[in-house]
């Protein structure tokens, strides 16, 4: 640290050094101590405990993460070079996970997993989906963009467009405007349609990058879809919460013997519906609007044994520590609900994709459910998300999603 920085020095407080050290690369606001020079938001800042240099990162006085830190080495020039060492590693590494026909549609940049703070990018065939979450990562993207194009095309791989789905909450706490559509640049093609087909454990999907959640398909649940295709065969299947039918056409598709899909949005059901028909499973599968907790109520109160296999994949049920004890509740009532309708022998397919929700709590959430519903779970598998989506230690809010396969006995 001899040579003279260029970026404006920001000492923090013993707690963040800490949590520096354990791997976190967030630094709060009110952990930081001092500023030397003004800090230009968006900007990039070194970030000092004492006189020890911690890192470098990503600074927004307007965010309560006040810094994201991108490197701790004092040797890196963050230029272009920089950024494409970090695209091409991402890349690579799902090249290796993810290899054959996932790697044609598997989340290419995980954000801080990536050393990549705020950028998610997921890949649909020839198409990019863009979620930008980070002032700093905003100034920077066109640079990035192109190092992705250049990578993937290098790579033998084709694309054709980038999608941003900008339009996301999150962006208004780094004081980020929301918007959604083409990423245009000169060389860059804009296509005609935001609509493309995918094909996932051998299910054809058609992804609206343009309206879909998310950047258009919820990818991270690919292999556990996989695990529930396996047990699938011969049995009837009662999927709640399915979207656009995911969970569902992969036990269709396993040789279950019928499938009854259902959720709270009839867009959503209708794109099931075409999701079915695109695969011929139509004739397997039976789709309902209601809200499922109501229609797992009515069903246990009805004391019917009408499903072998039921899955539980609901939208995260708390998004802040506040909304945990609802959120317990929730969970319990649902699982509760479904371990009494499944009959001896039946198995159980269940879901948490909050972070805030741990594994622990989840796990005792799902015991204090058996003990009531007077059954015993025998576990088959304990998931979590795929390895696109990895998951960085030190840093808890990259491990959200957990998915149990039970029989109940």
């Amino acid at each position: 640290m001899k040579q003279k920085r260029p970026y404006p020095k920001v000492r923090i407080s013993p707690k963040a050094e800490r949590e520096i050290k354990n791997g976190h690369p967030w630094i709060y606001g009110e952990e930081i101590r001092q500023t030397e020079d003004v800090p230009v938001s968006g900007g990039l800042v070194d970030v000092f405990a004492g006189n020890a240099y911690m890192g470098t990162g990503f600074y927004n006085r307007a965010s309560k993460i006040t810094v994201r830190l991108l490197s701790r080495n004092a040797n890196d020039r963050f230029d272009d070079g920089f950024w494409r060492r970090r695209v091409e590693y991402a890349v690579h590494y799902r090249k290796t996970v993810m290899p054959g026909a996932d790697f044609a549609c598997c989340r290419l940049i995980h954000s801080e997993a990536d050393q990549l703070p705020g950028l998610t990018v997921d890949r649909y065939g020839s198409l990019l989906a863009v979620q930008i979450t980070c002032l700093g990562m905003e100034l920077v993207k066109e640079t990035v963009y192109r190092a992705l194009w250049d990578v993937l095309t290098e790579m033998g791989e084709t694309v054709t467009g980038i999608y941003e789905r900008n339009d996301t909450a999150l962006r208004a706490r780094e004081g980020l405007p929301e918007y959604k559509g083409w990423y245009r640049m000169e060389g860059f093609p804009v296509p005609e349609s935001a609509v493309v087909e995918i094909c996932e454990n051998s299910v054809r999907y058609l992804v609206h990058v343009e309206n879909g959640q998310k950047t258009g398909f919820f990818l991270d649940q690919k292999f556990n879809r996989a695990a529930v295709a396996r047990i699938a065969g011969g049995r009837r299947v009662l999927d709640c919460f399915t979207h656009t039918g995911s969970f569902g056409l992969n036990a269709a598709l396993g040789g279950a013997k019928h499938v009854t899909c259902v959720d709270i949005s009839e867009a959503a059901l209708d794109m099931a519906k075409a999701n079915a028909v695109r695969n011929g499973l139509d004739g397997k599968m039976d789709f309902l609007c209601a809200d499922v907790f109501d229609l797992l109520t009515k069903l246990a109160d009805g004391k019917g044994r009408d499903y072998d296999l039921i899955i539980l994949d609901p939208p995260a049920f708390t998004k802040s520590r506040k909304t945990v004890g609802d959120a317990v509740r929730g969970y319990k009532e649902i699982n509760l609900k479904a371990m009494k309708l499944l009959p001896r022998g039946g198995y159980l397919a269940t879901c948490s994709c909050s972070h805030f929700m741990t594994d622990d709590l989840f796990r005792k959430t799902l015991s204090s459910a058996a003990k009531d519903a007077a059954v015993s779970l025998r576990q088959i598998e304990a998931r979590q998300q795929a390895p696109d989506h990895p998951i960085l230690w030190g840093v808890p809010e990259t491990s959200y999603l957990k998915f149990y396969l039970f029989q109940v006995v």
